[in-house]
């Protein structure tokens, strides 16, 4: 029956390629519609489920499934070549790796930190989602993936894996021993991802940093410091430093001293401390446990009034937004009693010789 066509090819044996080109084609347009019409189903079902972890891990396969879909019409076009037996050979090897590298990359795209396999994850560990332990798991899994990968592929070729791994065991020593830093740093990550003494976006301080926390990698964690520079500190470093986590302050403490003049009246000194003791007690900023306010020392340049209190906010800007406001006020008290501030000892004795001096010379006049 076909006769006449096996005849017309014979004829124009070129068209052989043209066919298969063709098949390749009608590969690349079932690739974009099966896909797009696969996915939208999934997506339409994954809103309807009670759980996305299918959805997403579906969708983790989309981009390879579109290159495995092209690779199985180059594999069927080929086929239709009929090329020889040795060459088919390499062919089925090749596309069992696409296989292998199609079923790595979907799981190496569900190992990422977005998935929902480490949100809920995050959720069930510390509440937190965005918690620097999810991206280090996440990390160390598509290590995993890529090595398990790459092993499979390698076996698919008839490598010698336990010639590499003996040798591996035959540089373990020399690789330790090069590697001593890196494997300090990988278990400094390690024990700041467990103990967790700070997460993402919290303020720390350390005797090498200070500033707010970006991230923590294998080797190294990244903080964003005040003047906006980034310090990389290795693993190893900060896991063995004090590490004073002030995002973690449950209230924000204001302490100062402020000296007013030796002449000042007591009563006028005892009034300005007890109004000030007593409009900050009733503000509703600031905490009330621990409220001190006293005349406590006498200082060289004058008589030292000590304001130490808390603000039950922790934030920097609202914080000195509270601070400036009582500031403020302690200044409005101090004007209504007319108790003036001291002056530095350096800025008083220029004052006192430049009134000798106009002294003086309104006296040789």
């Amino acid at each position: 029956m076909f006769d006449w066509y096996h005849a017309w090819l014979e004829a124009w044996p070129w068209l052989h390629y043209v066919i298969a080109a063709f098949i390749v084609l009608i590969f690349l347009v079932l690739r974009k519609l099966f896909t797009r019409f696969i996915f939208a189903i999934i997506k339409m079902v994954s809103k309807h489920g009670k759980s996305p972890f299918l959805g997403n891990l579906l969708f983790a396969f989309e981009k390879p499934m579109r290159m495995l879909i092209v690779v199985l019409g180059v594999y069927f076009a080929v086929l239709y070549l009929d090329p020889r037996p040795d060459i088919m050979v390499v062919v089925n090897r090749l596309l069992r790796t696409f296989i292998i590298i199609f079923f790595g990359w979907g799981f190496f795209n569900f190992s990422g930190t977005s998935s929902d396999l480490f949100t809920r994850l995050g959720r069930k560990i510390d509440g937190d989602q965005d918690s620097m332990l999810i991206p280090f798991i996440s990390r160390i899994l598509r290590g995993l993936i890529l090595v398990l990968m790459f092993t499979v592929i390698a076996m698919e070729w008839n490598y010698d894996i336990n010639g590499f791994i003996a040798g591996l065991g035959l540089g373990g020593l020399a690789f330790a021993l090069a590697a001593q830093d890196t494997i300090a740093n990988f278990f400094g990550g390690v024990i700041l991802v467990t103990e967790q003494p700070f997460k993402k976006d919290d303020w720390i301080q350390t005797p090498t940093v200070e500033g707010i926390v970006e991230d923590i990698h294998f080797r190294s964690t990244k903080v964003r410091t005040f003047e906006e520079s980034l310090v990389t500190v290795p693993n190893s470093t900060i896991a063995h430093e004090a590490i004073t986590n002030w995002s973690e302050m449950r209230k924000r403490q204001i302490f100062f001293y402020v000296n007013v003049k030796y002449d000042t009246p007591v009563e006028k000194l005892r009034s300005v401390s007890e109004r000030v003791r007593q409009e900050i007690k009733q503000a509703p900023e600031i905490h009330p446990d621990e409220i001190d306010i006293y005349f406590r020392e006498f200082e060289e340049s004058g008589l030292a009034l000590m304001f130490y209190y808390f603000t039950y906010e922790t934030s920097w800007a609202k914080w000195l937004a509270i601070k400036e406001k009582y500031n403020f006020r302690i200044l409005e008290v101090l004007h209504e009693e007319n108790v003036e501030i001291a002056l530095p000892g350096r800025d008083l004795y220029m004052q006192r010789e430049e009134e000798r001096r106009v002294s003086e010379a309104n006296t040789d006049k």
